[in-house]
């Protein structure tokens, strides 16, 4: 990693206003960017819905994390679209209002991958150590560790701003700026410190990421008697470790960045938003589709709710239109 690279220390590439798009390539970047801001809303809101309908998810460790993960991706999607239009139709916004856009989408972006972590720690335990795992997973303990991993997100990155207060005088922060990272917390101290914090995460997720998961599928093999079940496990194990992979990006998405923008200099633009949907969008759908879709549990009182919902609304509709057929086929006599 370069020394401005980092887990969303450059995140502003992502959402860099791009000053020499047409205006059809800028209308459909950010129609775009909003299709897949419903597109995801909806989805994690009937997530949360179905997760909130239910006390059976409330005193399970992986459901909670499950879910915060899902209000997490919803908060930071939300903060960087918003950022991301913005930046084309205002271009420069009050220095406060960016600190505080900034440092919201940091600090999600920053504990996804470190959520993350936790649960494949979590289905370590219980696949490596269930008899164990009701006495060391509880939701007390879950609630606590979500609290520590905001903890250990928020510390390194809200001195950031500290910093910057101590630096600079007041009417800064009434000024206006073009709403990027390094514009807003300009210390040069502060891109060394990053790094620093960058390569500490980077190398914690990782190794989490890969003892876990070697061990998780070593015993799926060995215990797993039926052939079918196991290659269920092996995939639900895969899908998990690549939405691990692509969170992990974020880690280094700068440099790959920098690498691509030397091979492919008079693709710049395209670059820059083909990173920003692969490494910051493209993760939050997997959340969804593994734990929401997949998990047999939840996909159970997910269709309860409203595949079954919606069913009786089509089939009322449908009888009803039936039935107004049937009155004006008497009239008709």
């Amino acid at each position: 990693m370069n020394s401005s690279a980092g887990l969303l220390g450059n995140m502003s590439y992502a959402l860099q206003i791009f000053e020499r798009d047409t205006f059809t390539t800028a209308f459909m970047k950010n129609l775009i960017m909003v299709l897949v801001w419903f597109s995801l809303s909806y989805i994690n809101s009937i997530v949360v819905a179905t997760f909130f309908m239910n006390r059976v998810f409330y005193g399970n460790p992986r459901y909670i994390l499950f879910i915060h993960m899902v209000i997490n991706d919803a908060i930071q999607l939300t903060v960087t679209i918003t950022l991301f239009v913005l930046s084309y139709i205002f271009y420069t916004i009050n220095v406060s209002f960016c600190c505080f856009f900034i440092l919201v989408a940091v600090f999600t972006t920053r504990t996804s991958p470190v959520n993350l972590a936790g649960m494949a720690i979590e289905r370590y335990i219980s696949i490596c150590n269930p008899l164990r795992h009701a006495q060391i997973c509880t939701a007390r303990r879950t609630y606590t560790l979500i609290g520590f991993i905001w903890f250990i997100c928020v510390v390194p990155d809200i001195t950031d701003l500290f910093v910057t207060l101590a630096t600079e005088s007041l009417s800064f922060f009434h000024t206006r700026v073009f709403c990027l990272r390094q514009n807003v917390f300009k210390d040069p101290i502060l891109t060394y410190k990053r790094q620093a914090f960058d390569i500490i995460y980077f190398s914690c997720v990782f190794f989490t990421l890969v003892y876990t998961y070697i061990r998780i599928l070593f015993v799926a093999r060995v215990l797993s008697s039926e052939k079918q079940s196991a290659q269920r496990a092996r995939n639900t194990i895969l899908l998990h470790g690549g939405q691990l992979l692509m969170c992990m990006m974020s880690y280094t998405s700068p440099t790959v960045e920098t690498v691509l923008r030397f091979i492919l200099p008079g693709r710049i633009l395209e670059i820059r938003f083909a990173n920003y949907l692969i490494v910051y969008i493209l993760p939050r759908f997997l959340s969804p589709i593994i734990y929401g879709v997949r998990d047999k549990e939840f996909r159970k009182y997910l269709k309860r709710y409203f595949v079954s919902d919606r069913c009786k609304g089509m089939s009322h509709r449908v009888n009803h239109s039936e039935e107004g057929e049937n009155k004006a086929g008497l009239n008709k006599k």
